[in-house]
């Protein structure tokens, strides 16, 4: 008793007008006597901590009560989980889309799906067995949140890396000029920059989409064309369909070393055009 009797004089020296925490910190002190003290001694503590808090007698009774309770042992919460929202056949679903769309973010893919779904289902792309009115609902409202985080094993176990087509021809690439970075920077039209990219998703094997692009150093201006592969005949039939859009002249190009552009053929064509090619 004469501890308490200490606290709360401390208590009340500091000023009635305490802060919650204080008040707080004073009835978690006094928690473990009030739970032993006797009835008289409790309405003792009680009346001193009303004075010194400034709380009604219930209020500080409960707030005695209370941290007597958070001074034992933890409550431990056994939650049930909450049963997933979207199956498994949504879920195999979801990926078929993600893939045949390209593989896109979830925030594209959650923008999209409306577009998406109904061509694929269109055209028979999808798995007929999975795809029921209530796969197609959770498909239609899945979130971008939820699509990337389903998607994200997927996304994990995939280990998708950068494909390149480029075969050096380092014979020819020997009579041809090489650009460096020292080189000054044309100051007009006309010196082009072309490459292609391969359309050809997780393997290099079959046929697949090529496209060329073609970018005028000094002025930005791009062309792309889609070619069918990449053998040089459709290179020089969609350089001589370019040539023919540019508003200037063509008067450079420069490429990489890859055998589609350092070939006979090409370096022929550019020659006819008393063209500068640096690789």
């Amino acid at each position: 008793m004469p501890t308490i009797v200490w606290v709360l004089r401390c208590a009340w020296r500091m000023g009635r007008t305490l802060s919650m925490s204080a008040r707080r910190e004073t009835a978690k002190r006094l928690a473990g006597e009030y739970g032993k003290a006797s009835k008289k001694a409790k309405g003792v503590m009680l009346d001193q901590l009303v004075a010194t808090t400034g709380w009604s007698r219930a209020n500080a009774r409960r707030a005695l009560t209370a941290a007597k309770a958070r001074k034992g042992p933890a409550r431990v919460v056994t939650r049930t989980p909450r049963p997933p929202t979207y199956g498994y056949e949504t879920v195999k679903l979801l990926i078929q889309v993600w893939n045949l769309a390209g593989q896109p973010s979830g925030r594209y893919l959650a923008a999209t799906m409306g577009i998406w779904l109904p061509k694929l289902e269109q055209h028979g792309e999808l798995d007929t067995g999975r795809l029921s009115d209530h796969t197609r609902t959770q498909l239609l409202k899945v979130s971008e949140a939820t699509i990337d985080r389903m998607l994200k094993p997927t996304r994990d176990g995939g280990g998708l890396g950068g494909l390149s087509g480029t075969k050096p021809g380092p014979l020819l690439r020997n009579s041809i000029q090489v650009r460096r970075a020292s080189d000054e920077q044309e100051q007009a039209p006309g010196f082009v920059e072309s490459d292609l990219v391969l359309h050809c998703g997780a393997t290099l094997q079959g046929e697949f989409v090529h496209s060329l692009t073609v970018t005028d150093v000094f002025t930005g201006w791009t062309e792309n064309m889609a070619l069918k592969n990449g053998a040089h005949r459709w290179v020089i039939e969609a350089m001589t369909v370019i040539e023919a859009r540019l508003s200037f002249p063509l008067v450079g190009l420069d490429t990489d070393n890859g055998g589609e552009f350092i070939n006979y053929a090409l370096i022929n064509w550019a020659g006819e055009r008393h063209l500068e090619m640096d690789t």
